[in-house]
């Protein structure tokens, strides 16, 4: 086994092999596809460590039936001296029980990779860019940013383990129509910060206070030169002044979640360089895009209904409800237009998009998806595309929903929720549930000291086990791997769910679901805390034992290791493993 495959990786290598010597003993034909065949943990612990349904979709190759197939595979299996037993169950599955010595140099393992551990080259360096986040930039970032930015800061950090060069992107919205209500917003801070009395903030304009120190930078740089001055000649300049105080906000807020983007790509840039006119002129060329007329809303009729005729991108093609304008009938970029062109340029430096969105815009996933899938083909390099929706999430306080935050308006911010429970709490909660299931973030629940806590249980793990340790050295005891023999079947059964740790990694990779690292630690932590438990009802069973330092040293280095796996997890996450609660 190399240093960097897992445990689970190198059976299914044992396999392979031994499918490949019956293919030369003209059991199985020649080149026999084994893409289904797999090798995984059963559900049932009982059955063993290993299974395999190799027998079950090979057998047809080998016209024979499974379990006459399997009896040849298990004949293989019988003389390896890391195989302990090999059964065949049911139709013709192949149960393995794994030597204890595999589990032993398991914790090894560990102990030698330390913070690689569970790192994987399965990405073998594919360019994946990822795309999250991306709020308007007109004002601080709120819980309706939160889940989306830490699922895919998460699936980031997630993809780079296993291999993958990944891209951070964010996709700053400065043109249109919202940020040019930004920049009359700030026109009335700034019109404050000279002495006006600017009175309630007028229906439409932003009304946070966090646009007052914008008004204030207004008025230092220019004065009272653009108090009465036509909107001509200041909107665009207010747009890119408050537009760049909002990403310095905005890049502020998302520190305090540890999140940090490769790229901030600009609409107006965008649309600057011509991208969107490029895009149009190639669906064009191929009968993508056509002049025509939408059809009228439900409840319209023809006399209060105005025809307007709009270049329209043939989404019906690819499943929509009907075709969808790039442009509006001023001729400026619909949403959609600019970003397939967006898209595009993504494309243009990566093998792999995906998009992390709120679940308000799953309207939108198919048609955007079509396109692209268009524009990459038509251009040789087909570019995968995944879009990746995220829920809302409830605030409540001991079952309450959370009243507004004064700093912004009318939400609550991310810098209220991180200042109140932490970066951490904030983080692993966020991952406790498939992103597409609806959360509640309970302020109080978040911080409780209870096993239904996730973030405090899996935390709690990692400083009991700090804590043995430090109680060890107080006894001039010290891990040690020189008496692992000593170990029994609780602690490997300990092992065994440490093992799974790489191949947690590579399924939640290959997946794109980071939230399965969160559950993987929950159920090792709870492994642990069992583990910990049986001390309580018979001494003999605590790490510590003053009267035997031989197995002392032995479970005090399975806890390390533990500990290990949890470290690499959590950081994995984006969360810090705590040594003391």
């Amino acid at each position: 086994m190399s240093d960097t495959q897992t445990l689970y990786a190198a059976f299914a290598a044992k396999i392979d092999a031994v499918l490949s010597a019956l293919e030369k003993e003209a059991v199985l034909p020649p080149h026999t596809p084994r893409d289904n065949v797999s090798v995984e943990p059963p559900r049932d612990p009982a059955h063993g460590d290993l299974a395999t349904n190799a027998a079950m979709v090979l057998a047809k190759q080998a016209r024979t039936n499974p379990r006459a197939l399997a009896e040849k595979i298990v004949e293989h299996l019988a003389s390896d001296p890391m195989i302990e037993s090999a059964e065949i169950a049911g139709p013709g599955f192949i149960n393995l029980r794994l030597a204890a010595s595999n589990w032993l140099a398991e914790l090894g393992a560990i102990a030698r990779l330390d913070t690689r551990y569970g790192r994987s080259a399965m990405g073998k360096g594919k360019r994946v860019n990822i795309e999250y986040v991306s709020a308007n930039p007109t004002g601080p970032m709120h819980m309706g940013h939160c889940r989306g930015a830490v699922v895919g800061d998460a699936l980031a950090s997630l993809l780079e383990y296993a291999g993958h060069q990944v891209t951070r992107e964010y996709y700053v919205n400065d043109a249109g129509a919202q940020v040019q209500t930004l920049a009359r917003s700030a026109h009335l801070r700034y019109r404050e910060a000279l002495g006006e009395d600017i009175g309630e903030i007028p229906e439409g304009l932003y009304p946070g206070d966090y646009l007052i120190p914008v008004g204030k930078v207004l008025a230092q740089q220019h004065g009272d030169r653009f108090v009465g001055a036509p909107e001509s000649e200041w909107l665009e300049l207010f747009r890119t002044t408050a537009v760049a105080a909002m990403m310095d906000m905005i890049r502020a807020d998302l520190a305090l979640l540890g999140i940090e983007h490769d790229v901030f790509a600009s609409e107006a840039e965008l649309q600057r360089a011509g991208k969107p006119e490029a895009a149009e002129k190639w669906l064009r060329e191929h009968d993508l895009v056509f002049d025509g007329v939408l059809e009228a809303p439900k409840g319209k009729t023809l006399e209060d209904w105005e025809q307007v005729e709009l270049p329209l991108f043939r989404s019906t093609r690819f499943g929509d409800d009907q075709d969808r304008p790039i442009r509006k009938s001023d001729g400026s970029w619909t949403y959609f237009g600019a970003d397939l062109a967006y898209h595009m340029q993504k494309a243009e430096s990566a093998d792999e998009l995906i998009d992390i969105w709120g679940a308000d815009h799953a309207g939108t996933v198919k048609r955007i998806k079509a396109a692209v899938a268009a524009l990459s083909e038509g251009q040789g390099k087909p570019i995968p595309f995944d879009v990746k929706l995220v829920q809302m999430v409830q605030l409540l306080r001991g079952g309450e929903p959370v009243k507004m935050s004064k700093r912004s308006g009318n939400f609550i911010t991310i810098a209220d929720m991180v200042e109140e429970v932490g970066k951490d709490v904030v983080r692993f909660t966020m991952l406790t549930r498939k992103p597409e299931a609806q959360m509640d973030f309970d302020f109080a629940k978040v911080v409780e000291a209870s096993k239904d806590n996730p973030v405090f249980y899996v935390q709690y793990a990692h400083a009991r086990i700090h804590s043995t340790m430090r109680k060890a050295k107080a006894e001039n005891l010290a891990p040690s791997d020189a008496d692992l023999g000593l170990l029994g079947e609780e602690e490997l059964a300990l092992v065994k769910h440490a093992a799974q740790f790489p191949r947690e990694v590579e399924q939640a990779a290959r997946a794109r679901e980071p939230h399965r690292i969160a559950f993987y630690l929950y159920d090792l932590a709870a492994a642990f805390h069992a583990f910990w438990n049986l001390g309580n009802d018979d001494p003999e069973k605590r790490i510590i034992l003053t009267h035997n330092a031989e197995l002392t040293g032995a479970r005090l280095f399975l806890a390390s290791q533990i500990g290990q796996v949890i470290r690499n997890g959590l950081s994995l996450l984006g969360v810090e493993a705590v040594e003391e609660l």
